[in-house]
């Protein structure tokens, strides 16, 4: 079995687990902290990086042309994406309390001058 679905299985069946126990620890009247949503997260980054990117034998590498354009188009796709969920939960948190969150505000505002600050950081590097 070549190395690609070795990890692409593992990683699954690490991120079902995970999955399945935060839905039974929820719903056995258990709390649902941090770890158990940044586990859920970690082990889903890895997945979506193990059926991504594969070595020389089987798959985009990173280190390619290919692989550098798929990363820079889908930085920027996330950047817009990730701005834009903070956005709606910034509307959300302010229809359901009533008022806005700071903390949220402020990152919703360094959200969004995120992208043109660093391209204007590379852009004085070329000139």
């Amino acid at each position: 079995m070549r190395l690609k679905k070795i990890s692409v299985y593992a990683t699954a069946i690490t991120t079902l687990i995970i999955v399945l126990f935060t839905i039974y620890k929820g719903f056995s009247g258990k709390e649902v902290g941090f770890s158990e949503i940044t586990s859920i997260a970690i082990s889903m980054t890895m997945f979506f990086s193990a059926i991504t990117w594969g070595n020389k034998d089987d798959g985009i590498l990173e280190k390619e042309e290919l692989g550098k354009k798929i990363i820079g188009e889908s930085s920027k796709i996330a950047y817009w994406v990730l701005t834009t969920f903070i956005f709606i939960a910034v509307i959300l948190d302010n229809f359901i309390s009533g008022a806005f969150n700071m903390p949220l505000l402020i990152l919703l505002s360094l959200a969004m001058v995120t992208l043109p600050l660093i391209e204007f950081i590379i852009s004085r590097k070329y000139q």
